[in-house]
């Protein structure tokens, strides 16, 4: 699912990804921890292609068997889109649309069919406990709510992987219990694969791997 070798990442003279190689395979739900500062972020960007590591000898990344280094960034933006789902601290919804439109985004950007993505975002808002919530706009939603929004968002194109970046850190106790509970429902039924940089030490344990982060590196794989 992801394959990447050797991924450095340099800004300007700071080395912030140091030779990173990691495997992860479809279905795999897989935490990455460490310190502030580590590259946990940096890394998560680059799989995700938000942004690019530095060009190294023997630099791979592949993505469902799909070599990412290789695309124009028109390209990589469409396979971005159909494949690949994320999730950030904070929701990032947009505040004029309601928890429908915003789900459906992604799938208008991808050119789907509006009749169909209506549809298919209203299972995934009633998959999700939200059908009661279709019509309201995120002001309007708690923080838990918000989030599910989000995750609703991410599934819509049916990505390969979603990428999770500290998912829980803006929700309380209870809200974050669900969320991570959710996280492993849409693995075991749906098959989802899941990475996901977070410092909530439960959610990182759960996972069924976790990686740790230091000074650039991952620690013992």
């Amino acid at each position: 699912m992801i394959h990447a070798k050797n991924l450095h990442k340099y800004y300007d003279q700071l080395h912030v990804l140091k030779g990173v190689d990691l495997h992860i395979q479809k279905g795999e739900i897989v935490s990455i921890v460490g310190a502030s500062g580590a590259g946990k972020t940096t890394l998560l960007q680059i799989l995700g292609t938000l942004d690019k590591p530095t060009v190294e000898n023997e630099i791979e990344l592949r993505i469902n068997n799909e070599d990412i280094l290789t695309m124009n960034d028109k390209t990589l933006s469409k396979f971005r889109n159909l494949n690949l789902g994320f999730i950030f601290q904070f929701h990032q919804l947009l505040p004029e649309f309601t928890a429908l439109e915003n789900v459906c985004i992604p799938a208008f950007i991808a050119n789907k069919s509006k009749v169909e993505t209506e549809i298919e975002a209203e299972k995934l808002l009633t998959y999700l406990g939200l059908s009661h919530r279709l019509n309201h706009k995120p002001n309007e939603l708690s923080g838990g709510e918000q989030q599910r929004v989000a995750v609703a968002r991410a599934l819509i194109n049916k990505p390969a992987i979603i990428f999770a970046d500290e998912p829980s850190g803006n929700l309380d106790t209870a809200s974050a219990e669900n969320l991570h509970q959710l996280f492993f429902k849409l693995r075991d039924e749906l098959g989802q694969t899941f990475v996901i940089v977070t410092h909530n030490e439960e959610l990182a344990n759960m996972a069924d791997r976790k990686l740790v982060m230091i000074d650039g590196q991952i620690s013992g794989q």
